[in-house]
């Protein structure tokens, strides 16, 4: 049984037999534009450190110097970075990961075949950027909330698919008694 081929783009579906292996579709972080602020304290301590190297007043030393510019760049730039580079999403055939966390991860999944709402939100500075915020609630669970999603039109367009999909996989399976094994 595959889908009718009058909706181009869409993903067509599969065949019944043996369930299809979970796929990742896409993996990313939030917008990297949170960074902004990091970048410039970097490039403000880089052009402070390379003008006062050697030009301190009496009473300072230039490790003094290096060692304030250390603390504020790990403090200001690297800890921010780290934060951003360890929250991610995933989507995958089956269901939407979120994980963050630097020491200790914190990880939440949503089953697409269970089905889920989907809200999207675009404030005026994420639409110049083409981000959003994407809210996926089941009724059930608490929502999950995606923020400052990169490409949220098309991420929005993914989600509705593969919910459409594994409702229709789960619905089929359910008429035919068949049952779908997930290995994880």
């Amino acid at each position: 049984m595959t889908q009718p081929t009058a909706y181009p783009g869409r993903p067509l579906t599969p065949g019944p037999g043996p369930a299809p292996a979970e796929l990742r579709l896409v993996r990313f972080r939030r917008h990297a534009r949170r960074l902004f602020w990091s970048a410039l304290v970097l490039v403000a301590v880089a052009g402070a450190v390379g003008f006062f190297s050697g030009n301190l007043p009496d009473g300072f030393e230039d490790w003094m110097l290096w060692a304030a510019a250390a603390a504020v760049v790990l403090l200001l730039v690297v800890v921010p970075f780290a934060r951003w580079y360890a929250h991610t999403y995933t989507i995958t055939t089956r269901r939407v990961i979120e994980q963050s966390g630097l020491f200790g991860r914190h990880r939440t999944e949503v089953g697409h075949a269970r089905g889920y709402t989907i809200g999207e939100r675009r404030g005026p500075l994420q639409r110049m950027w083409g981000t959003g915020t994407l809210t996926l609630s089941n009724g059930l669970d608490a929502p999950l909330r995606m923020k400052d999603v990169p490409s949220v039109r098309l991420v929005h367009e993914v989600l509705a698919d593969q919910v459409e999909v594994n409702q229709i996989l789960a619905h089929r399976d359910a008429q035919t008694g068949t049952t779908t094994v997930i290995d994880d």
